[in-house]
């Protein structure tokens, strides 16, 4: 497994809710390559709960959203934006567990739709939510218009093409 550097850090307004560390609001996830998949090691906690310790299921869409776009970025070496998530909540997630688990991985490219499945497991291992997100991916140039040149992990150089 090796950490996904985050290709944002250095952009100016960048400020997102889910990956941008500084961030006072937002849930700062981090990222990891693991084979074909991205994943993310999150801590909830307890202003994040829908119901009394219960993870609110925004959050849970919001994480699984973040996760699948890293998925395009690491692996596609490209952006896009979210035209559709579905989520299906199966167990409750308690903000009080000690770390949760997304993981997204890329099902299937349909010219520029990337179509990602994403799960969240609990501290236990057990599936708590899973869903299908599909992204439209923009073409380089336009990638690199908005800034994007990469999204290297630790020990490669990997360039957008």
């Amino acid at each position: 497994m090796r950490k996904i550097n985050n290709p944002w850090l250095s952009k100016p307004g960048y400020d997102c809710f889910g990956c941008c560390p500084d961030n006072p609001l937002g849930v700062k996830m981090e990222f990891y390559e693991d084979g074909d998949s991205v994943v993310c090691f999150w801590k909830p906690q307890a202003h994040y709960q829908g119901w009394i310790d219960t993870l609110h299921g925004g959050i849970q869409a919001t994480l699984m959203d973040e996760c699948a776009s890293w998925v395009m970025f690491r692996r596609l070496q490209t952006t896009g934006v979210t035209t559709k998530l579905e989520v299906r909540y199966r167990k409750s997630i308690m903000t009080t567990e000690e770390q949760i688990t997304i993981r997204a991985t890329l099902r299937e490219m349909r010219r520029n739709l990337a179509l990602i499945h994403v799960e969240i497991a609990n501290s236990n291992g057990e599936l708590c939510t899973e869903g299908e997100a599909t992204y439209f991916t923009f073409p380089p140039e336009k990638a690199r218009e908005m800034g994007f040149t990469s999204c290297d992990a630790d020990g490669d150089g990997v360039t957008a093409k």
